[in-house]
């Protein structure tokens, strides 16, 4: 079994991405966790008086993929921000499984299994590959400041173990020739493999992805869709993706939610949403649908 995604930008070194899953059996069982449900009721969040998100509600199922759609300002990244931390909402409930978000820190909320990507890759561009790709997995390390400045056994073995997923992931990617280079000299489209590398070593239960396909030729989005399926079976996740490629949305999600000025607008299938006068009128045009 394969799986394949290729950014084929430049011809020096073949800066390719193609991500080749060839023990599908193995990484699942390192993933120690089920896919999280996702709960999102009666959120609102305002800045200076204007009103980003007004009282939005959804659903993600666990193992399901949702698509959450809507025009440029419609409120998507915002509510994004709010389900990971950055932002505080006035008011409403987000919960992953039994967690209640809203009164958790953003350093909390590895430890109840979220992981995001952003559209632009939020890398430490001076250090190595492989060292933005371990910041993934802090939230699996154990020991306190003792253990580690005298290196005790017991965390060095955990240091050694999570160094180990994270070089195995690098060469999946085929990035593992780019382990040791700075971050800063991949291409954008490398990076937001790097980026994704670093999510699932988190072992993440919700993986949050912002505009993943964004840049990504029609080739390279026929891969991602193949990707998604065979990450979210063999990762058991439950994946919520911002996505503006409708067609990418059709073939990957199970539902999606289209939020317009902040509003929820409707709720329901791809294909449903593509049909709806309301989304017609507020986000794809006539020229879109189909």
């Amino acid at each position: 079994m394969q799986i394949g995604i290729v950014w084929s930008g430049s011809a020096e070194r073949r800066l390719s991405l193609e991500w080749k899953v060839t023990d599908v059996s193995r990484i699942a069982s390192t993933a120690h966790s089920t896919a999280a449900h996702l709960s999102v009721r009666d959120v609102s969040l305002s800045f200076g008086g204007i009103k980003v998100l007004d009282a939005v509600s959804l659903e993600a199922d666990a193992a399901s993929v949702l698509g959450l759609v809507g025009p440029n300002g419609a409120g998507k990244t915002s509510l994004f921000n709010c389900i990971s931390g950055h932002y505080r909402p006035s008011s409403g409930s987000i919960r992953i499984d039994d967690a209640e978000v809203l009164t958790m820190a953003p350093s909390q909320l590895a430890t109840v299994g979220l992981a995001r990507t952003f559209q632009h890759p939020a890398l430490q561009l001076k250090a190595t590959v492989l060292e933005n790709v371990l910041l993934g997995g802090h939230s699996r390390l154990s020991g306190e400041v003792f253990s580690w400045g005298f290196r005790v056994p017991a965390t060095v073995r955990g240091e050694r173990s999570i160094r180990k997923e994270a070089r195995e992931l690098l060469d999946r990617f085929r990035l593992g020739w780019a382990a040791d280079e700075p971050a800063g000299d991949l291409s954008h489209g490398l990076h937001k493999s790097v980026e994704l590398c670093r999510a699932l070593l988190a072992r993440p239960k919700l993986l949050l992805l912002d505009e993943p396909a964004a840049g990504l030729s029609h080739a390279e989005i026929d891969a991602f869709i193949e990707s998604v399926a065979e990450i979210r079976s063999s990762f058991d996740l439950t994946i919520v993706i911002v996505e503006h490629h409708m067609g990418l949305v059709s073939a990957i999600t199970d539902k999606v939610v289209v939020l317009d000025n902040g509003r929820k607008l409707m709720e329901g299938t791809a294909a449903e949403a593509q049909q709806d006068p309301r989304v017609i009128e507020a986000y794809l045009g006539t020229s879109a649908v189909g």
